[in-house]
């Protein structure tokens, strides 16, 4: 478990400003008290069925492989933030793997470092498990770039749809 402290500017390890909520970063696969919630937490942000992201949620809970890894932020005990990393995000280029996933962070938390935050513990988690590229689609066109991550190619969604494919080297985590 990571511990975050916003900042008006971002998360700053081990500083904490007056009056503001302690974040905690954390791996579901070292909590799996947190399966469930975070399935529905998932489903409810991205409109993917709840039970996909819980047979997903329940591989990444045997840690026998490096993938499929999810983690969510959580402030007390509301999960506000969250990602996953899965063999493939709905997209014809399977060889282009592993894939980040569900970035989400809720809206009053946005513009305060979570989402970097939570880019950096993927790539550093990754990075321990042998994995040395990631990939992402999206529809953004700088976000990630703000991040280092790199527009590799447009690649073609399940359902035909043309998105952008980035990657980013987990050893030069942001």
């Amino acid at each position: 478990m990571q511990q975050l402290h916003l900042t008006e500017h971002g998360t700053v390890p081990g500083e904490k400003p007056e009056q503001e909520e302690d974040l905690c970063m954390l791996l579901i696969r070292e909590c799996p008290e947190l399966a469930e919630q975070a399935a529905e937490w998932f489903h409810g942000n991205w409109n993917i069925p709840a039970a996909e992201y819980m047979g997903s949620i329940k591989e990444c809970l045997k840690n026998e492989k490096a993938v499929p890894q999810w983690y969510v932020v959580k402030a007390g005990k509301r999960i506000i933030g969250g990602a996953g990393v899965i063999e493939n995000d709905f997209h014809d280029r399977k060889d282009l793997a592993p894939n980040l996933c569900a970035l989400y962070v809720e809206k009053e938390f946005r513009r305060r470092g979570v989402a970097g935050q939570l880019l950096r513990c993927v790539c550093r988690d990754m990075k321990e498990k042998g994995v040395d590229m990631l990939y992402l689609i999206t529809e953004h066109t700088s976000f990630y770039e703000r991040y280092g991550w790199e527009f590799l190619c447009m690649v073609h969604g399940d359902d035909g749809e043309e998105m952008r494919m980035y990657r980013k080297e987990t050893e030069n985590a942001v």
